[in-house]
């Protein structure tokens, strides 16, 4: 088998599902993350479909629906806190076959790690700052321990991927913005909990949800248009945004804010699409969100992460390691199933958090349509259910 040795920036869900699959497929990979550590916090997916039957594959479901919560309802509320609309989310478990969980991406990602920490070499606290291919591999320049060489990379660093910068140019040249910004942060004591149900609250180009975890802590998410850029990158001005944004807010607004206050951690970002005509580039591939980020409000970037490593560990073994056959195989099967991702995400970030009064009232009576017995299966059956299964490889090394 040629090109064996693979390095896999990132350290969220695309990396540690390749690296599980590519040692199944005999490789050695090597996963380096630029965090010391794994990360925590952040924000809750809802997680189904494909990337749910990877993670059975990999042995995960029990240990994932541990860890996870099934919502049972999401409701929108007015000023007072009482339902304007919302409905069950039984729909979503008979679309997807029971295969459907709401949980942390963090724990999604602790789990990944869990599976491979003992076999494979993990460098945290370090980043790719410079790749050179020759003949033969990829020499690759770390910032902190010099140069080592790989017979492939693969970037599965996110949004904001380094090795994309590296190998195919600057992120501007590949994001699309789809004119809203996302924050998330976590706090504990917070009541009232209301176990099970997410909650939105939403005025004309604002929402902000709450969702109860567990060990009694609670997820407060924002969503909101913006118009300028670039974001704030420091945590003062980040919450001196948020509290312009939604100073004016009733429902729970001030204390939600008065928690921000308080808070030193919080996830903070633009809503964006990452769109490219290639996703390799001779020796250095991406996946994931470095490849084609569907956005955070999709809901689905966790599970196309996995399809996508899945895919591409399993086209590298098919082709005996031939990466550019592998490559090819890898993009043409996916490239159409992700761009119909991508088009369904853009129509859902306008619905989460609608620009105008019009919009959100509209929006409301849709929600208030789900109720009606079959009529949300027939209106996001096509986007909840997945048209494509990956092919069953056949793996060298057992995968449980």
């Amino acid at each position: 088998m040629a090109d064996r040795t693979v390095l896999i920036s990132g350290g969220g869900i695309a990396g540690p599902a390749l690296v599980f699959w590519l040692a199944a497929a005999g490789f050695r990979p090597t996963l380096i993350e630029q965090a010391p550590r794994l990360r925590t916090g952040g924000y809750v997916i809802d997680f189904w479909g494909l990337g749910y039957w990877i993670a059975e594959r990999m042995g995960l479901e029990a240990d994932i629906n541990r860890v996870g919560y099934h919502v049972r309802e999401m409701r929108i509320v007015n000023d007072n806190g009482r339902r304007l609309a919302g409905f069950g989310t039984d729909v979503f478990g008979e679309l997807t076959n029971g295969r459907y969980v709401t949980l942390a991406r963090s724990d999604l990602s602790r789990l990944l790690f869990e599976r491979i920490k003992d076999t494979t070499e993990i460098i945290f606290g370090n980043e790719i700052v410079g790749l050179e291919e020759v003949s033969d591999g990829v020499r690759v320049r770390l910032k902190h321990g010099g140069e080592r060489k790989f017979d492939l990379v693969v970037g599965a660093d996110g949004l904001h991927s380094g090795v994309r910068r590296l190998a195919f140019g600057p992120q501007h040249q590949f994001e699309k913005k789809l004119g809203y910004a996302v924050a998330a942060f976590e706090v504990e004591d917070y009541r009232p909990r209301d176990e099970d149900v997410y909650l939105m609250y939403g005025r004309p180009g604002r929402m902000v949800g709450r969702f109860t975890l567990n060990r009694n802590r609670t997820l407060f998410l924002f969503v909101f248009v913006v118009d300028s850029d670039p974001l704030p990158t420091a945590l003062d001005m980040q919450k001196e945004m948020l509290r312009a944004k939604y100073e004016h807010g009733r429902w729970e607004c001030p204390r939600i804010l008065e928690e921000l206050g308080r808070t030193d951690e919080l996830y903070f970002d633009s809503v964006s699409q990452i769109k490219m005509n290639i996703w390799s580039k001779g020796r250095v591939a991406l996946t994931g969100d470095a490849a084609f980020c569907v956005s955070l409000l999709a809901g689905q970037g966790s599970a196309l992460a996995m399809i996508s490593a899945y895919v591409l560990a399993g086209e590298l073994l098919k082709a005996d390691g031939q990466h550019q056959e592998a490559f090819i195989r890898y993009e043409a099967f996916l490239r159409d199933y992700i761009q119909t991702k991508q088009r369904g995400a853009e129509r859902f970030a306008t619905a989460l958090a609608p620009r105008t009064q019009l919009g959100l009232l509209f929006r409301n009576l849709v929600t208030k349509a789900f109720a009606v017995p079959g009529l949300a299966r027939l209106t996001i059956g096509k986007e909840i259910t997945d048209a494509v299964r990956p092919p069953d490889y056949h793996w060298r090394l057992p995968i449980n």
